[in-house]
């Protein structure tokens, strides 16, 4: 053992040794345990501590080698102290780890069989119990490899599970199914890029741990929001072995979607570990050095502060976790070469102290990292502390999933009264959350489904959640779905329903991918992929969450719209503009931009009244090609076709009279969510088309003369840098109560009130 260095913390191999540098600021002394092939352990003390990190250094040994600390100190729950040597713990840096973990007293420094109130050191080893860390062999050879970088508004992100995207898919081979080397298979790749995704958005590929409390019902962990190791790919999604392998195999798998131009964006949870309440295992920070790594409540520091739901929080003004964060974050993107991340739950990120503050620490250092700060940020803005629902309110380099987009969406397709003006907010960009810190439409990342909730078609199938699958009694999901099952709850033969549901699938997904924005799918949606009514699959790892892939006629047509409506807007910049909308309030949502106009069916500007009456559910909005006023990035301006949009969330068929000459003189239908195949004739300014309830069209007017003036203007628009990208497209909120724009939603679904019915249409 020589003395090594404290820095990069963890363990580094450098082809003729490794240096190991661990931080503790409560050990007395830190013990390297190399664990053999046949478990056998030897014991090395680290010689050295510089501010608090022990170091040492070993010549001769290899990748692959499995090793672990003991860490000696106090033990004193009430201070926060839980040093237990008998605990054999993880490197919290560590690149690799191997095993899995399975209920035994020996991973808790107490008694669990005794009484929970007495803390106290328990002797019991919990080597052979535990998981151990792996060193790993840096080099890789990453070839031409770059990472893609699509801008914001060029992207649509497609939320993915390593096993549920793969481990049904006929043409991946069985042996390799649910692992990374699956999702880089031909097979998955080709599907991603027939459907024209940008970017695929990973659920938790950190390392993380089974739920003891699953293992006893025989579930397993599928979500894997239980994170142990912030550096480590999880090793159950490698097919070739876990001691340094599921390394190798995560890089191959970037790069083979980099080859296909796609972006890898990871969901992270750095909002909590896997070890849980005062009354978890001890595996790694708890017992490495609790005080520095947990919020503790104040008074009875054997207590964690929880805002996650999980047990406990990470302390967010520690500079050591804060250091481990925006290492981690860096190793992901230098050098496994991700391209950004969804941070799960953070508004927690953001309590450096107790209230959410977007002046943080936290977001100080991501703001400055030259690194860090240069990939996709995406946060999921809200966590379940006070003050937690922070849509809209994080710094300008981040972006948002949009959870008041997802609300209003269901809500207006499933017949909500009072939602058509937040609705128009929404599709237009969502201005109002956004502009206000400077910025763009990209803040928004708009989605309807995610992994937490009902699948699409789900959505439109299901009035009540069906959890009993996981062993709670269908008391865990949410209550509150804000969906609408077309008449019939769950499986039907009934052809009226089926073809309604249908329909109402293309309307969300119709909507989804045509707004203001950057869209997010749920994997298996395009498919029509079902739960069986099951809103809280995190336990279940079976055919209940897994996408499947042997495809009905009815799922093969909604893959071919899905695929259709993406090349449409990635076709079209007027679907994907980098600025807001122009539209100021007292214009009734326009400007003398023209940019886009909001029209009632019988082709008459919205006023007022229109916006407050509470039982609009149709509306045409037409889209100026001529005044996206966005330069292309050789600085010439960007000019596009005509659109108009038709969405008439009614249950009878609605006549929509087209806008007269000035707007164009020739339209073609582009989609029609009601129909089966669109007509290729043109339709004439100033006629008429039978929109059908609960439906959408699309028309598209081809761009003739570029250089004239925008439709119903009077002279060549010429609006301002500031003018564009700070206005609201729809009236705000009014005095008498009526709203636009704005909700008033606490939590990240809002409940209905008590008794209320959000859909009265009868069935067809």
């Amino acid at each position: 053992m020589w003395p090594g260095k404290p820095y990069p913390l963890g363990a580094t191999y450098d082809g003729t040794g490794v240096n190991f540098a661990l931080f503790s600021d409560i050990a007395t002394k830190v013990e390297l345990c190399l664990i053999d092939d046949d478990g056998t352990e030897v014991r090395h003390t680290l010689p050295e501590v510089d501010a608090f990190v022990w170091h040492g250094y070993i010549v001769g040994i290899q990748p692959g080698q499995r090793y672990g600390f003991r860490v000696h100190g106090d033990f004193d729950p009430a201070t926060g102290a839980r040093c237990d040597p008998s605990k054999l713990l993880l490197d919290p840096y560590a690149k690799a780890i191997d095993g899995t973990m399975q209920y035994d007293a020996s991973l808790f420094s107490y008694d669990p069989a005794g009484d929970p109130a007495q803390l106290a050191p328990e002797p019991k080893d919990s080597l052979g119990h535990t998981m151990l860390s792996v060193v790993t062999n840096p080099f890789f050879e990453w070839g031409q490899d770059r990472h893609p970088a699509h801008e914001y508004h060029e992207s649509v992100i497609y939320e993915a599970h390593v096993r549920g995207l793969t481990m049904t898919h006929p043409e991946v081979p069985e042996e390799i199914r649910g692992t990374y080397a699956a999702v880089a298979h031909p097979a998955i790749i080709d599907h991603l890029k027939a459907l024209g995704v940008t970017a695929i958005e990973l659920m938790p590929v950190h390392q993380f741990v089974q739920d003891f409390h699953l293992q006893e019902q025989g579930l397993r962990n599928y979500w894997g929001y239980n994170t142990i190791g912030f550096f480590a790919p999880h090793n159950e999604y490698a097919a070739y072995g876990t001691r340094g392998q599921q390394v190798l195999e995560f890089k191959t798998m970037v790069k083979a979607l980099h080859a296909a131009n796609i972006e890898v964006i990871l969901d992270v949870v750095y909002n909590h570990t896997a070890e849980g309440n005062h009354m978890g295992p001890t595996l790694c920070f708890r017992g490495i050095d609790n005080n520095s790594y947990y919020r503790l409540v104040g008074d009875n520091q054997a207590h964690y502060y929880d805002t996650t739901g999980t047990g406990n929080s990470l302390l967010m003004r520690s500079p050591h976790v804060l250091q481990m964060i925006m290492d981690s974050l860096r190793y992901w993107v230098l050098e496994m070469h991700v391209d950004g991340f969804r941070f799960d739950l953070a508004a927690t990120l953001a309590r450096q102290f107790h209230e959410v503050d977007k002046l943080s620490a936290f977001f100080d250092l991501i703001q400055q990292d030259p690194v860090v700060s240069q990939v996709k940020l995406i946060a999921e803005p809200w966590d379940i502390g006070d003050g937690g629902y922070q849509v809209g309110n994080f710094p300008p380099l981040w972006t948002e999933w949009n959870g008041k987009y997802r609300d209003t969406i269901r809500d207006f397709w499933r017949g909500e009264p009072s939602t058509l003006g937040e609705f128009a907010s929404r599709i237009s960009g969502s201005s109002d959350l956004y502009a206000h810190s400077g910025r763009r439409p990209v803040a928004s990342i708009n989605f309807v489904t995610a992994h937490d909730g009902f699948t699409l078609r789900d959505l439109v199938s299901y009035n009540d959640k069906h959890n009993e699958a996981n062993g709670e009694e269908n008391r865990d999901g949410e209550s509150h779905n804000r969906s609408w099952n077309c008449g019939v709850e769950g499986d039907t033969d009934d052809a009226g329903v089926l073809a309604l549901r249908a329909q109402q699938q293309r309307n969300i997904l119709t909507t989804l991918l045509l707004s203001q924005g950057v869209p997010m799918l749920l994997h298996g949606d395009e498919l029509g992929r079902t739960q069986k009514g099951n809103n809280n699959g995190y336990c279940q790892d079976n055919e209940i969450s897994w996408v499947h892939w042997d495809l009905a006629d009815s799922q093969r047509d909604l893959l071919d719209l899905t695929r259709r409506l993406i090349q449409l807007r990635q076709t079209h910049p007027v679907f994907r503009r980098r600025r807001f909308f122009a539209g100021e309030a007292e214009h009734g949502g326009e400007s003398d931009l023209h940019d886009i106009e909001w029209f009632k069916p019988e082709f008459g500007h919205m006023s007022s009244e229109d916006w407050s009456n509470g039982l609009a559910r149709s509306i045409m909005v037409f889209l100026n090609g001529q005044a996206i006023q966005e330069p292309d990035p050789r600085g010439q301006p960007i000019v596009d076709d005509h659109f108009l949009l038709m969405l008439n969330a009614h249950y009878e068929p609605i006549e929509f009279t087209l806008p007269d000459a000035d707007y164009g003189e020739q339209w073609f239908i582009e989609i029609d969510t009601a129909a089966e195949t669109v007509g290729t004739d043109p339709v004439s300014a100033s006629s008429t088309i039978n929109v059908q309830g609960r439906s959408v069209v699309v028309l598209r007017s081809p761009l003739v003369a570029p250089s004239g003036p925008p439709p119903g203007a009077a002279a060549p628009a010429a609006a301002s840098e500031s003018a564009a990208g700070t206005k609201q497209a729809i009236p705000q909120a009014r005095e008498d109560g009526a709203t636009n724009g704005e909700s008033t939603s606490e939590a990240p679904q809002e409940a209905p009130a008590e008794g209320e019915h959000a859909q009265e249409d009868p069935a067809p």
